[in-house]
């Protein structure tokens, strides 16, 4: 799954034992006695839940039991697209591993109509089921199938239920989707949206990752309608009335999170892999001349990855689907891979090189799940990131190779940068981390899980090499092809890699013969991989790596990194208690080129330089997950080297020094007069990703101060930007020439200037709206520049108003986006009013639209308190279209809240999370928002009369 919040923030937990296994039955059985198929239980009925009929369940965990095992589906779907709701059956054949009188299955929100019961020998020779009595639990979301006599074990058996239900109105389970043709008809459509625990809104089901089974699926629908799901179609049978019935191949064995039927009306562009997978594109009938680039994507994707892992993909298709309301930003359904349209469609008019760089990582995360996740999947949600994180990283490895002229490389750090900022608060979690709830495990899906996954797999790349890495993990999918595994597995691969090629006929692995299985050698020592890798992922936050250069020496410390806390603090040393990484460290040095490598394993250690260096740099290439301070004259040094010839210091490591140096300053380790005098040298900067990081910060630093009302402040940094980036700004033009990031970081220039109402700017851009207007909105404007033209043309009421009728009249998502955000700039607050009611409608501004637009319009000093407020008074109906745990939530309470920095406002927020705890809604992204706050309020008291001060110097 990939998150639209990646993209929202790009320039921008749960208490359980982790179940190793699933429970002994024996222990906690009640004792059924069956009488004219009455069920009675002589057990005490204390320790079990009250079905919804006020009979006793006979299960009382939320993780079901492991004694029916499910091996196929049957399933048969007839949604009706008029009445938006759908009837259904299917018949599971299970394998009873201990005896039983009951079967547990999830299910919600489902009406059973009708459930039997056959025996393998029954089926055999056609004898009826046996009805089976139906209880409900829905605070666990399960139903019990009461068996008149006891299921055998080693037996088979078929268990056969008739349901209905309303598609749901959200965005899980089985749901309708809506969207607008260019004539104005509102055309419906019934789309799937499982992960991580909605299967069971469609289908009752055994839904959790361990019960991987085989599914076949029919599909009923009209004939002005298609059907697809996770397989190519076998057949289609017409029925009376005009009606279709659709018949797809046998799944291969998987999980139901990843199960995917929709119907649809929608046209495919398709196109073969080299080994002749057929892949197609599917979208709405007005945006089919939008599929083209992700078709062609998709191809060189699928085709890397079968060289890289090694592995054919499984299927003998594969469908990416634009779906018009998706909540996460796509799902990797095995075989149908669903999308937001801003995910998958590129319009060459309006699709800016960020957007473009968006819609390759996205194909390229979800195509690698259907190794990562589908394949092999996690035996359980702790363990999530072993499908996100590595998800993540194959983005940077496939689009690398794939589409080098993108330049992801130079982004990836910004995949860790993003992360840190959640990581070194307290409130922070370790990646694997139990979830059992499915609230918590909806919490799961996560910037830890997602981002920190994928940079500690890049760092153990780094670590390892890319061969052996490689080699590493395509052991671990061979090995666990069709299965499930943990965390250890893939430590062992990744110390193993010896696959069948690498034995000689006397079963030896040349290349590891004398280790063991997780051992490695590096740099004369045995280093165990798991031993190092368990200290990030079942630990918590980033460690500091404190360096002192001594002479010829080097003082190494390592410290638990935090922001909001400071060393003066008196719970600082107490957070910093049984923390200890296992640190992959690289280094170079002024005198050298070498990259210089060392293993910190301990809270202290010492290196010995071989010759005299002027300044040394740890952490090359941004590689590793961890921020440096140097102590002594160790920051002044590489400062004055930037200064005098930047270009010795790689392009990557300039990133991590500026990254680093403002981190140091929000932890109360620098003083933010020292991160500034590093910025001086950017003047001189020719390299676009390392400009805009620098320029990141600073308009960062403006934002809060004019977001605090901070005005001496606010104005004095946009005179200060406006002089210092004006050459820079000047040098702009307003066109889509140059490469990605040339382009991005024209973008986010012209942006800055128009926002700090830079004349020229303004005047180029209300021109280009003007002549759009003019022209009904026919006139080509470039894509990287659209975004800013809509801001300047939104600031008049005649302007705004055009926008918002274009906004309804376009057919390309991302130039939707665009006027969206334009929209959000208003500086009236009755507009900014009118789009969040426009939202929570949800006809002309989508639901799935609202969370990003309560961000934007949060983003926008003069609707911050008016998203608050909007928030606070609509919660309950908010959480009538979104699930309290979903991401749509959690941004839109980071979002409204997290860039406070006076205390009233924290009592403000703390008060309501109060108020919405005591009603029963917990979730981690409360304590994160307050941390975040607390942090910002000490920032403004430590830092702000050094910013007033410097200002006055510098301007």
């Amino acid at each position: 799954m990939f998150h639209y919040s990646a993209m929202v923030n790009s320039r921008r937990t749960p208490r359980f034992n982790i179940h190793t296994g699933f429970y002994c039955l024996a222990a906690i059985l009640p004792q059924i006695s069956i009488c004219s198929l009455s069920y009675h239980f002589t057990e005490d009925l204390g320790a079990f839940p009250v079905a919804a009929n006020g009979e006793p369940f006979p299960w009382q965990e939320l993780r079901l039991p492991n004694v029916i095992i499910p091996l196929h589906y049957d399933l048969f779907v007839h949604p009706n697209l008029t009445s938006l709701d759908f009837v259904a059956s299917e018949k599971i054949e299970v394998l009873v591993s201990n005896a039983t009188q009951f079967i547990i299955l999830h299910s919600k929100d489902l009406e059973i109509t009708n459930a039997t019961l056959q025996s393998e020998e029954d089926s055999r020779y056609m004898k009826p089921g046996r009805e089976l009595k139906v209880l409900s639990y829905p605070p666990h979301q399960q139903i019990a199938l009461l068996v008149p006599e006891k299921l055998m074990p080693h037996l088979k058996y078929y268990v056969a239920i008739d349901f209905q239900a309303k598609l749901a109105d959200g965005f899980e389970g089985f749901y309708k989707s809506t969207y607008r043709t260019v004539g104005g008809e509102t055309r419906i459509l019934a789309v799937t949206d499982f992960e991580p625990t909605q299967a069971r809104m469609a289908f009752p089901c055994f839904d959790e990752p361990l019960f991987k089974a085989n599914f076949s699926i029919k599909i009923r629908r009209e004939s002005r309608h298609i059907a697809l799901s996770n397989m190519p179609k076998v057949k289609t049978i017409e029925l009376e009335g005009g009606l279709l019935e659709d018949h797809f191949e046998t799944t291969v064995k998987m999980s139901t999170y990843l199960v995917a039927y929709i119907v649809c009306d929608f046209h495919s562009v398709s196109g073969s892999t080299s080994s002749g997978v057929k892949v197609s594109i599917y979208a709405s009938p007005d945006k089919w001349n939008q599929t083209h680039y992700a078709l062609q994507a998709s191809l060189k994707l699928l085709d890397f990855y079968e060289k890289y892992f090694d592995i054919n993909y499984p299927l003998p298709k594969l469908d990416l689907i634009a779906i018009p309301d998706f909540g996460p930003g796509a799902m990797e359904n095995w075989g149908l891979i669903t999308y937001r349209e801003t995910s998958l469609l590129f319009d060459p008019k309006t699709s800016s090189a960020s957007d473009k760089l968006w819609v390759t990582r996205v194909i390229a995360h979800e195509l690698a799940h259907q190794w990562f996740g589908n394949l092999v999947t996690m035996e359980w949600w702790n363990d999530i990131w072993l499908n996100e994180g590595f998800a993540n990283y194959m983005e940077l490895i496939a689009v690398n190779a794939t589409y080098p002229e993108l330049q992801f490389d130079d982004y990836f750090s910004n995949v860790c940068f993003q992360v840190i900022t959640r990581d070194s608060l307290n409130s922070s979690r370790p990646v694997s981390k139990p979830a059992e709830t499915p609230t918590q495990i909806q919490e799961m899906f996560d910037e830890v899980s997602y981002n920190k996954g994928a940079c500690i797999l890049n760092m153990l790349k780094d670590f390892l090499t890319e061969e052996k890495f490689q080699k590493g993990i395509i052991h671990y999918l061979k090995k666990f092809s069709y299965r499930n595994a943990k965390n250890d597995d893939l430590w062992s691969s990744l110390s193993n890699s010896c696959l069948e090629s690498d034995f000689t006929s006397g079963g030896v692995c040349h290349s590891d013969s004398k280790m063991t299985s997780n051992m490695l050698t590096f740099l004369g020592e045995n280093v165990e991989v798991k031993e190092m890798m368990t200290t990030w992922t079942l630990q918590k936050g980033i460690p500091l790596l404190v360096v002192k250069q001594d002479g010829h020496s080097l003082r190494l410390q390592q410290e638990r990194f935090l922001k909001g806390v400071f060393q003066e603090d008196p719970e600082w040393r107490v957070l910093q208690e049984r923390y200890l990484w296992h640190i992959p460290l690289t280094y170079s040095t002024s005198s050298s080129n070498v990259i210089h490598r060392h293993i910190l394993k301990s809270k202290t250690d010492i290196l010995d330089l071989p010759e005299k260096t002027s300044w040394v740099k740890f952490n090359v290439d941004s590689n590793g997950y961890y921020i440096v301070h140097y102590e002594g004259h160790g920051w002044d040094q590489l400062i004055t080297q930037l200064n005098q010839n930047h270009t010795l210091l790689r392009p990557k490591d300039r990133i991590g020094l500026i990254h680093d140096v403002f981190q140091l300053v929000d932890a109360g380790r620098l003083t933010l007069d020292k991160a500034l005098d590093m910025t001086h040298y950017l003047q001189r900067e020719t390299s676009s990703p390392v400009l805009l990081e620098g320029l990141s910060y600073l308009e960062l630093l403006y934002r809060m101060m004019d977001r605090s009302n901070i005005s001496d402040v606010s104005e004095n940094l946009k005179r200060y930007l406006l002089q210092y980036f004006k050459p820079l700004i000047d040098r702009q033009s307003w066109s889509d020439e140059g490469s990605v990031w040339d382009r991005m970081l024209r973008s986010a220039l012209l942006k800055l200037a128009c926002d700090l109402n830079h004349a020229p700017c303004i005047q180029k851009a209300a021109e280009l709206f003007s002549q759009w207007m003019e022209s009904s909105g026919k006139l080509n404007i470039p894509a990287d520049v659209l975004k800013i033209v809509y801001s300047v043309g939104a600031h008049t009421t005649e302007g705004w108003n055009y926008l918002l009728e274009q906004y309804e009249l376009s057919v390309s998502s991302a130039e939707k986006n665009k006027i969206l955000y334009g929209l959000s700039t208003s500086k009236h607050q009755e507009k900014l009013l009118k789009l969040l009611e426009l939202g929570m409608e949800g006809k002309v501004i989508k639901t799935q639209d609202l969370a990003p637009l309560l961000h934007a319009i949060a983003r926008n000093p003069k609707g911050q308190q008016l998203a608050w407020d909007f928030v606070r008074e609509n919660w309950t109906h908010l959480l009538k279209k979104f699930d309290l745990g979903s991401f749509d939530i959690r941004i839109i309470i980071s979002s409204t809240t997290s860039h406070f920095s006076c205390k009233d406002k924290l009592q403000e927020v703390k008060l309501f999370f109060e108020s919405l705890e005591s009603q029963g809604s917990h979730l981690d992204i409360f304590q994160i928002v307050l941390e975040t706050i607390t942090k910002n309020i000490k920032w403004l008291e430590k830092n702000l009369p050094t910013l007033r001060t410097w200002l006055l110097v510098s301007t």
